[in-house]
């Protein structure tokens, strides 16, 4: 019985390692705190709006023209989604009043391009 107990403590201690790093790696251009439960969630949805930024382009420009997007908070400047230019430049490719106003776009940007299936 004992080493059921164990062995259940083991899994549950490496699937808490493993939720970590896929955190950290999900983090990776995002630059806030997330804390609490949805922090797993929210890094998530935004590793995967950065993923489908950087592949298909948003508002006016292509693919082809960003070199990388990051999602960032700052208590001075508000929240933000940047993109960083293949010809050197940084631009603002949203703007937010608060953090949680950009999680709920980022969000619902995920979920609508799901349901509609767009690659």
């Amino acid at each position: 019985m004992e080493t059921v107990i164990t062995e259940l403590e083991n899994k549950a201690t490496q699937y808490q390692l493993d939720n970590e790093r896929r955190f950290k790696q999900n983090m990776k251009n995002v630059h806030m705190r997330l804390v609490g439960q949805d922090k797993y969630y929210y890094a998530q949805h935004c590793a995967s709006f950065i993923a489908w930024v950087e592949s298909n382009g948003f508002q006016q420009y292509k693919a082809e023209d960003i070199k990388s997007v990051s999602v960032v908070n700052c208590k001075y400047y508000g929240a933000k989604i940047n993109a960083r230019l293949k010809s050197g430049g940084e631009t603002h490719l949203e703007t937010f009043n608060d953090k949680k106003e950009m999680l709920g776009f980022i969000v619902g940007f995920n979920t609508c391009v799901y349901s509609l299936g767009v690659k």
